[in-house]
Parts: C-alpha cells; structure tokens; sequence
C-alpha cells in the first residue's frame, strides 16, 4: 500500500511541502491523515486519493531500486580515483552496469 505523501503529490501533480503545504498525521496507530490541507486545490476525498494508489506505488518501487543501487555504487572517492586511471574506470562502470541489471527500474 501506497504511503500517503506520494498519494498526495499523484493528486497534486507536484511537490508538496509537507511542513506547511500539507501536514499529516499519525496518532502512533500506524495511520497517517490529513491533519492540514493548506493548498488551493480541494481537498480529496480517500477515495480520490486511492485511484492514485498504483501511481504511488510506482514512484515507491522507483525510489527503491535508485536506494538499492545508492548503497551498492561506487563510493565519490572511487570515483575520483577513476578519473586518473584508466582499469579503474573500467572497474567502476562494470560495476555500475552490474548494479543496474540487479536493481533495474520497474518496467523496463
């Protein structure tokens, strides 16, 4: 299931600024809500929100594989080093391309 904030930008169609735009909401039951909805578009209804349900849940899957593929890449020091030699260039787009077939992009 979708987290809310993403919900909310799919609705919006833009950033949202969750500190004053939009704030939320959880009462520690693991439940967020619309505690503030201080842009000019109407509010939605849960059910406007859940048609953006698979929208979200792309964004969310995309998000994870570029974190996966964050924590596996080269460090910046490698890659500085990279830039002076040549094997380890090579070294390091190997690398890359290997993480990107491990953690490719959904539907690609």
């Amino acid at each position: 299931m979708a987290q809310l904030s993403n919900k909310i930008r799919a609705y919006l169609d833009r950033k949202v600024d969750f500190l004053k735009d939009v704030i939320l909401q959880d009462d520690g039951d693991g439940v967020a809500y619309i505690a503030e909805w201080n842009v000019p578009e109407a509010q939605p209804t849960e059910e406007q929100l859940n048609a953006f349900e698979s929208q979200a849940d792309a964004v969310e899957a995309l998000n994870q594989v570029y974190a996966n593929r964050k924590a596996e890449y080269p460090s910046v020091q490698d890659l500085v080093v990279a830039l002076y030699d040549t094997d380890d260039k090579t070294a390091i787009d190997e690398k890359r391309a290997e993480i990107k077939l491990k953690y490719p992009k959904p539907g690609a």
